[in-house]
């Protein structure tokens, strides 16, 4: 077995962290200035290792892949923390770290692709792989790793002759650099613009809104004892626009909400958008595709644009006779109470007079429920599902420090198969539940540390034990935070990623946890949202967070009766986007003269875009699309896999009992365990015995 090379300096990212708890990072003694000099020594030994196995001697597969897997292991450790600080706590410091990093780590992930003799040792492994197999020499979690890597090399352009490699690696950097600038920019955005306002012009919001806009303004230095503050973050401004009278501040918001990426000129979005655009489609073009949605459905469950194009038209057509009908409900309100609306209903009224129809039609009040769902009552309940599903229990520890004071550390066990009586590790959960300034809008999950078996000898096996993180951007109040609906399913949302990473059973890291093809990624967290709507887990989980009364069974009626109301709109706005991201990137030109504003424009007139509704995301803050390349052409992965997820649920139904033990066991093999260890489409089959069936998705879409 060929060696490779260790580092160690003393700087707290690059020394030994066995002395913390599970070997965590050392989070109170990390600054930003630790970055840089980190990932430059991390990216030499990553060099180092990958030179060592180019140049080794020995041609089985633990010398070839097996290293491969284990290389890097000082540069995983460090990017794991850059990772998820440049996302959760991107001060000023970092963010000048970030940027000059960008183009660095660019050249480096190039670099790895491209050192003289290594692609040639993963084509010997790729050339002979169904011969070992056959032989009974290899797994076949060893033939699909040896896939896998021959692909990521193909797809990195190791194919191309020198002077295109070069280009290649230069359009890598430019939009590192260009991905980050825009994604600076959204959060610059997000973190200056505020509309302050007195109690007065919080009319109609509910109690809990107007307390969250006032710690808002606390937290924002706002001293007035009547100021409060709308920010451009999700569970701010959308209550507001869903519960306020004020037409008027319902529009400021909204306009600003939508124009993040926009407002102003020094922060122009959609001219580095552009840029990225033309950028990806040469890429596209080296490798040997007209358009970039021909290159990035290739490796996809989807596997060409068209595909992606069927699904996303049918449900299109469904969604918007959905809205239509919504809207038209919503007219007729405004015409049975004689109330005239100048220019009728726009995108700043949709929200607050669906919640009127709500209200009206179904007897249902979001802010009636929220007070049963406070985020330790929802919390709660992710964790008891998690239990009752796959024996995993969560034990806080305090004593644990992380990057903020909001955040959360617990230790994740579960039973021993050979020794129910006792327990072990496994995983390290983060929960950063809190909007606040310089984290990134939306929600995640990353990993610190991914789940392996194929650790470097010597390593201590916790090495191997994953450390998990859920990121979430719910409006903290001042007392207890309550949660919308919407917001309890983004929290299970997110925890059924963390499944995916702390259920990881993988020998290889570079298959492990989300490791998995772009459409198959969203299955296990869109899956774990069912769950919330289950009566059983309302009924044991959502108390009043004052009084401990449970949510009335009444109330839980009516939150069904309602709950496909407005699901046109919600539809219609998602799937806007993800065929204006597969029509923009599968443009085979951009002229001198493209405009992108100009194109969402005549875009949506020409797909039918319902009136009174936007893009979810438009271009200037479409960060899923051009703050990274990863779901660019990609948007329509979470409309793929609803396809999967409403299916996989109905099995659970099918037993009449959604905690069905058998079922749930062969879940966690089959959808959260295996990581990237099969094909996706064979893992669905193993689980449920056929092909995908959409009806489920269509039936719970109130769309068949």
């Amino acid at each position: 077995m060929c060696k490779t090379t260790a580092i160690s300096e003393g700087n707290p990212l690059l020394q030994s962290w066995a002395a913390q708890p599970f070997h965590l990072p050392p989070f109170e003694e990390i600054n930003p200035g630790h970055f840089q000099p980190a990932l430059e020594a991390a990216m030499e030994a990553h060099i180092a290792d990958l030179e060592a196995i180019a140049s080794c001697t020995d041609n089985d597969f633990d010398s070839i892949l097996g290293a491969y897997d284990r290389a890097g292991s000082l540069y995983s450790k460090v990017c794991g923390v850059y990772g998820n600080y440049i996302s959760s706590l991107n001060t000023p410091d970092m963010q000048e770290v970030q940027s000059a990093m960008a183009p660095i780590l660019s050249r480096h992930r190039s670099k790895c692709y491209n050192i003289p003799g290594l692609f040639e040792k993963m084509t010997s492994m790729y050339d002979i792989r169904e011969e070992m197999a056959n032989k009974g020499e290899w797994t076949a979690e060893q033939v699909r790793l040896a896939e896998r890597v021959y692909t990521a090399f193909v797809r990195m352009g190791v194919k191309l002759n020198e002077e295109e490699k070069k280009e290649y690696g230069d359009i890598q950097v430019e939009l590192a650099t260009l991905q980050t600038k825009f994604m600076q920019n959204i959060l610059k955005d997000e973190e200056t613009w505020e509309m302050v306002i007195t109690a007065e012009s919080m009319a109609g919001c509910p109690e809990d809104l107007v307390a969250a806009a006032r710690q808002a303004a606390v937290d924002r230095g706002h001293e007035g004892a009547d100021e409060y503050v709308i920010t451009l973050g999700r569970s701010l401004v959308e209550p507001f626009l869903t519960y306020s009278t004020r037409r008027d501040l319902r529009k400021k918001a909204f306009d600003a909400w939508t124009s993040r990426g926009e407002l102003s000129e020094e922060r122009d979005n959609l001219a580095i958008a552009t840029k990225i655009l033309r950028l990806r489609k040469r890429q596209a073009n080296l490798m040997g595709h007209t358009t970039f949605s021909e290159y990035q459905t290739e490796d996809t469950m989807a596997q060409n644009p068209e595909n992606v194009m069927n699904l996303c038209m049918d449900v299109w057509k469904r969604a918007k006779e959905a809205a239509d009908k919504e809207r038209a409900m919503m007219e007729s309100f405004l015409s049975e109470k004689g109330d005239e609306l100048e220019g009728g209903i726009q995108p700043w009224d949709w929200r607050f007079y669906a919640e009127q129809v709500r209200q009206a039609n179904f007897n249902f009040d979001e802010s009636e429920l929220k007070p049963y769902l406070s985020l330790d009552a929802v919390t709660n309940a992710v964790f008891d599902v998690s239990n009752k599903l796959y024996g995993l229990k969560y034990v806080k520890r305090d004593d644990i420090k992380a990057y903020h004071k909001d955040v959360n550390v617990y230790e994740v066990r579960r039973a021993k198969k050979d020794s129910p009586d006792e327990d072990e590790l496994v995983a390290i959960f983060l929960h950063d539940n809190f909007s606040r300034a310089h984290k990134s809008s939306g929600a995640w999950m990353s990993e610190y540390r991914t789940q392996t078996k194929n650790l470097i000898e010597g390593a201590d096996p916790i090495e191997g034990v994953p450390i998990v993180s859920n990121n979430n951007n719910f409006a903290k109040g001042s007392g207890a935070t309550l949660l919308s609906f919407d917001d309890g399913t983004t929290l299970f949302h997110e925890m059924g990623h963390g499944h995916h990473g702390m259920l990881s059973d993988c020998t290889y890291e570079y298959l492990a946890s989300t490791s998995v093809l772009k459409d198959f990624v969203e299955l296990p967290s869109q899956l774990m949202e069912h769950w919330l709507e289950e009566p059983v887990v309302l009924k044991e989980h959502a108390k009043h967070y004052k009084t401990g009364e449970t949510v009335p069974d009444d109330l839980l009626a009516r939150l069904k009766a309602a709950s496909l109301f407005n699901e046109g709109f919600a539809t219609v706005e998602y799937t806007a986007c993800a065929l204006l991201d597969m029509a923009v990137h599968s443009l085979s030109e951009y002229d001198d003269d493209f405009d992108l504003s100009e194109f969402e424009k005549k875009y949506l007139a020409e797909i039918g875009m319902p009136q009174g509704i936007v893009m979810r995301h438009r271009p200037a803050h479409f960060a899923h699309l051009f703050a990274s390349s990863s779901y660019a052409s990609g948007y329509y992965v979470y409309q793929w896999a609803q396809v999967l997820d409403n299916d996989v649920f109905a099995a659970f139904q099918e037993t009449g009992d959604v905690f069905d033990a058998e079922t749930a066991e062969r879940c966690r093999r089959c959808i959260y365990s295996a990581g990237n260890t099969v094909a996706p489409q064979d893992l669905f089959k193993a689980f449920r015995g056929r092909e995908p069936d959409t009806s489920f998705f269509l039936k719970n879409k109130g769309m068949a």
